[in-house]
């Protein structure tokens, strides 16, 4: 089947009085239709610009961006500003980090659904209207026709998370974007947006993009994972090879993270030493390499592609170790030498010559 979106070797950069920020650099990625893409990573690694240039939003006279982006095989890089408001909050949409600063505060909820609505399709107001209240209430806005009436701060941060789903989804589009949709939100609350999402996806057969830092509801919601950092793409795979044979000593990291019922209450959780890289004076070589325990000066000069993993076409990664080593790093480190994962720690011994 073909991918409803394709991104081809997007690069988005911003010239600044500091130097030239290389916010994303090469990434690439397909999603189909019905299917979600989880991309993860710290902050300040370049999913949030990804997705917002799919959307058209990162369009500025400082900005520099290169590379095919395409939605039904239409390119979007090249398309007019005209042609992209089309199609944002129809064909795209999106939900944003924060629904408190992304709602009007000054206008009541009923009338930013209808200007949704009308912003794309000939209707009358009282048609509009009706379908605000339908989507309302698909989203579990309860007695949605008097909740219409209210203003942005009258409504819980789950109730303003749903009523962005519902803005989105308004008018049915084919590729939903969610910027980090649970943040600040309690688990209770995460579990129903997340419940939704999928239910609604289920419904009306669209791709999503999901954007977080959050691995559980990559676990919960994805089909597959890209894992980003410092603008680049440096594993991919499906959501089950991401988490039961990593690839990439990123992942390992971000996945040693996470805490599990089953480990120790007393025990420490495994943080990446080091903070991202700037992405104005990038690494040379692997980008990854001054936080990495496993690095060796090979891996300092050259830039390791985004490649193949040996026996699955679907799963890559861009490390310079061999996968065979990887593998045996990543048995190691599921046996319980979590400590190997912290900068600094005893690097692999050098291949002999």
């Amino acid at each position: 089947m073909a991918p409803l979106l394709e991104v081809c070797d997007l690069h988005v950069s911003f010239h600044t009085e500091d130097g030239v920020v290389h916010a994303v650099d090469g990434v690439s990625y397909s999603v189909q239709a019905g299917r979600t893409l989880g991309i993860v990573g710290e902050s300040g690694s370049g999913k949030t610009v990804s997705c917002l240039s799919v959307m058209g939003l990162t369009r500025a006279r400082n900005a520099r961006i290169s590379g095919s982006i395409a939605l039904e095989g239409r390119e979007l890089a090249s398309a007019s500003d005209d042609e992209l408001r089309r199609l944002r909050g129809d064909d795209i949409a999106m939900i944003f980090q924060d629904p408190l600063s992304s709602l009007h505060p000054l206008f009541k909820i009923g009338d930013q659904l209808v200007e949704a609505v009308r912003a794309h399709r000939e209707v009358s107001k009282a048609a509009a209207l009706e379908r605000a209240l339908e989507m309302l209430d698909l989203v579990g806005i309860p007695d949605a026709r008097k909740r219409a009436g209210s203003y942005p701060h009258e409504f819980s941060g789950g109730m303003r998370q749903r009523v962005m789903i519902a803005m989105a989804l308004v008018n049915d589009p084919k590729l939903l974007i969610a910027d980090e949709p649970t943040t600040a939100l309690d688990v209770t609350v995460q579990a129903q947006i997340l419940e939704l999402m999928a239910r609604l996806q289920a419904e009306l057969g669209m791709a999503i993009v999901i954007i977080t830092h959050d691995l559980g509801i990559v676990a919960e919601l994805a089909d597959e994972v890209a894992v980003m950092y410092a603008g680049r793409i440096v594993e991919q795979a499906p959501t089950a090879a991401i988490f039961a044979a990593p690839e990439h000593p990123y992942t390992w990291g971000l996945l040693q993270s996470i805490p599990r019922l089953e480990r120790p209450r007393k025990e420490e959780l495994v943080a990446i030493a080091g903070r991202p890289p700037s992405l104005i004076n990038r690494p040379s070589g692997c980008h990854f390499h001054p936080r990495c325990a496993y690095v060796r000066d090979a891996h300092k000069r050259a830039d390791p592609a985004l490649e193949p993993v040996a026996g699955d076409p679907r799963h890559l990664a861009a490390c310079l170790l061999p996968s065979a080593e990887r593998q045996r790093l990543w048995a190691a480190l599921r046996a319980g030498a979590a400590p190997a994962l912290r900068a600094g720690a005893a690097p692999p011994a050098e291949p002999a010559p």
